[in-house]
């Protein structure tokens, strides 16, 4: 990854059925199997659908918090 940053929107805590063939494939993954590979660690009792967007270097700051952003990378989903 060049650098720069990235930038957390927001962090919700989701439900195991808010975990769709959908998101997973927004958020960059084949589906839901392959984000379930990667994304569950550990117990598992928590999950969290994690937004953020990448700041190339150079450029700080960000449009104001819960405002919708064009072009905002996919959405990663932590378990």
């Amino acid at each position: 990854m060049d650098e720069g940053e990235i930038e957390v929107d927001s962090i919700e805590p989701i439900g195991f059925p808010d975990i769709t063939p959908q998101l997973a494939r927004e958020s960059g993954f084949l589906g839901l199997i392959d984000l379930l590979k990667v994304a569950k660690h550990g117990k598992g009792e928590n999950i969290y659908l994690v937004r953020f967007h990448y700041l190339p270097p150079g450029i700080k700051g960000s449009p104001a918090a819960g405002t919708p952003t064009a072009g905002r990378p996919p959405k990663r989903v932590h378990r």
